[in-house]
């Protein structure tokens, strides 16, 4: 199968409904969850500006460990007590964050990432799967309409299992 991306264009929202679009296409007919997370990582690092890593970590029933990514080398594990990943699978809610340096526990694996969007990847039966993780080298790069986009594209991938 070949698949080819299109520029996004338009308003945040008209962009990220494209993005979606592609999301679909490039995850339709595969039930592999490590195929379909290197894939989306790859896709969304290079279709969105201002982004130094995009990737996945995936709980192996104690903690949170690295999957798939797009980006500089990462940290392996991340315990649930700690970070912007521990904290959005902790609660299991979007954690959007301005300034990682200003996060209780914030743990830097590309000192580069200066903020944070960590969606839960929760199943059906409301099991933890794990998170997806979008860093950026600027302050406050993600608005609400970042996380709402964001947010339908992890959906995405979890239909997609």
């Amino acid at each position: 199968m070949s698949f080819s991306t299109i520029a996004l264009t338009g308003s945040v929202p008209e962009r990220y409904a494209q993005l979606l679009e592609q999301t679909r296409a490039l995850l339709h007919g595969e039930r592999d969850r490590i195929a379909n997370a290197a894939n989306l990582s790859a896709l969304v690092y290079h279709a969105l500006p201002d982004l130094n890593w995009v990737g996945f970590y995936f709980f192996d029933g104690t903690e949170l460990v690295v999957g798939p990514f797009q980006g500089m080398p990462a940290c392996v594990r991340i315990p649930l007590a700690k970070g912007v990943c521990g904290a959005a699978a902790t609660t299991r809610t979007t954690q959007r964050v301005e300034d990682v340096d200003a996060f209780p526990g914030h743990i830097a694996c590309d000192s580069a990432s200066k903020s944070e969007l960590v969606v839960p990847l929760v199943g059906a039966d409301g099991e933890l799967i794990g998170v997806f993780d979008i860093d950026s080298p600027l302050r406050s790069r993600f608005s609400v309409e970042d996380q709402e986009g964001l947010e339908n594209i992890a959906k995405a991938y979890l239909e997609s299992l």
